[in-house]
């Protein structure tokens, strides 16, 4: 069938109507047969033959060009769904009780049921609706359905024009693709939308000596543990506030990660020294649950761990800005210094791919250290 011409499937919306558009190099036994097909008009907008989107229409457009052309519905059909991940129930009823002012735009019900539904992470999906609805209050007096290509463009451009960060600008965009996508079910909707160019940018890292003084200069055991643990086991704050006692195995000398990035659960180190000062730790302050507990308690707050980290440091006399995200950077380069295999830092880390894991090679100071600068051998 590779001889045949080629018909690319397309979700459109025309006139307020979810439509299939028909794309394909201009061919005149294709374009009688596309023009005999039920409703079928001409989009001058997305410059294709469109007909409302059907199931009937669907099947009389394999129907129609069997024999005659390959139908390539790989931009239009709906992948499988994935598995919900594995995250707490997301409920977002605070969402919809929010006092908002009256001529507030307020996400749809539709968009809240889709992130419930398949459980996002609570900041995935508070960061969802934020910018979903900065769009949608964007075009506060145009309706949802009549909203189009151009639009969704002009306001990404505006946002380019503020200078926002890369990150910021594929937040928005994810948003925005997110209720057509996913809530409307018209998955890789003909629209063009340019990402902007992810800067790449080499990880901060802390030498072993900066790492030392920084664990020195806690406060108290329990504050000596979070950092000593962020760094031996290379954790994402949000990792080491999601510990519980029963992660800590003593036996295997593992820590197990628990819903990780991505809804990925990993095993990682755990330091014999850290051990000892867990143990420590436990018996003065005795969990129930969470590794790590604030009053009553509840789980450790996020911002407690930064101030615990900013105050060590500054007590260490380290003039940088020091974040936790440094110490699980620094934990990946300074296991690469010491020769350990790409492949396990990987695993320890929790990439999906070496490729992310691939920068801490840019950073790593064993090789660079044997390189002579040309201005040495001058003399």
């Amino acid at each position: 069938m590779a001889h045949f011409p080629c018909i690319s499937l397309h979700h459109l919306m025309v006139d307020k109507q979810r439509s299939i558009g028909l794309q394909y190099y201009t061919n005149k036994l294709i374009d009688e047969k596309a023009k005999a097909l039920f409703l079928a008009k001409w989009s001058d907008e997305h410059q294709m033959i469109y007909i409302p989107n059907r199931k009937e229409n669907l099947r009389s457009i394999y129907t129609t060009f069997k024999g005659i052309a390959w139908i390539n519905g790989k931009n239009f059909f709906t992948k499988r769904a994935k598995k919900p991940q594995d995250n707490p129930v997301l409920s977002l009823e605070n969402k919809r009780t929010q006092a908002r002012p009256k001529d507030y735009r307020q996400c749809p019900e539709s968009y809240l049921q889709k992130l419930e539904l398949r459980r996002y992470a609570l900041s995935t999906a508070n960061a969802y609706i934020a910018h979903f609805e900065a769009f949608i209050n964007h075009y506060k007096t145009k309706p949802l359905e009549e909203i189009n290509d151009i639009d969704i463009n002009n306001y990404l451009m505006e946002l380019n024009r503020k200078a926002l960060s890369t990150s910021y600008l594929n937040q928005a965009i994810n948003s925005i693709k997110f209720y057509f996508e996913v809530v409307l079910d018209m998955p890789n909707r003909f629209y063009k939308i340019d990402r902007p160019r992810k800067k790449e940018s080499l990880p901060k890292v802390i030498s072993k000596a900066e790492v030392a003084a920084i664990i020195q200069c806690t406060n108290n055991i329990k504050h000596k543990c979070i950092v000593s643990l962020l760094y031996s086991a290379g954790l994402r704050r949000s990792e080491l506030l999601n510990l519980r006692i029963t992660d800590i195995d003593s036996k295997r000398m593992i820590i197990t990660v628990r819903d990780g990035k991505g809804g990925k659960d990993r095993n990682t180190l755990l330091s014999k020294l850290v051990l000892a000062d867990l143990r420590q730790y436990f018996k003065a302050y005795r969990p129930k649950i969470y590794l790590f507990e604030g009053q009553n308690n509840e789980q450790y707050s996020s911002t407690s761990v930064k101030n615990i980290i900013h105050r060590a440091s500054k007590k260490a006399k380290i003039k940088k800005v020091i974040t936790p995200h440094m110490l699980r950077h620094s934990f990946a380069t300074h296991l690469l210094e010491n020769g350990t295999n790409l492949r396990y830092i990987q695993e320890l880390l929790g990439h999906s791919s070496t490729r992310t894991t691939e920068i801490y090679t840019h950073v790593a100071m064993n090789n660079i250290k044997n390189i002579k600068s040309p201005l040495d051998t001058l003399y």
